[in-house]
């Protein structure tokens, strides 16, 4: 079992709340400019521009329903 690569583009998130409906357990809506990140737990870095994260194999399923729910296809969920 490997990680996973979380990354929100921030700049065409609009701050829908999608993600962090479908899935808590990763992204939450940010207090800097109100659009989706990555939670502290599994953050590995966040701009203005971009949140990406590293979670564990157990919430694949949890973030791929937040980046096939996403309106804007700001979510992008991949192996590593």
């Amino acid at each position: 079992m490997g990680k996973i690569r979380v990354i929100v583009d921030r700049r065409t998130c609009i701050a829908c709340g999608v993600a962090p409906t479908v899935c808590s357990e990763i992204f939450q809506l940010g207090l800097d400019n109100g659009k989706n990140r990555v939670i502290d737990k599994y953050s590995m870095k966040l701009t203005d521009e971009i949140s990406e994260g590293e979670i564990p194999e157990e919430l694949y399923e949890c973030a791929k329903r937040a980046e096939e729910s996403c309106p804007v296809v700001a979510i992008h969920v991949e192996r590593i």
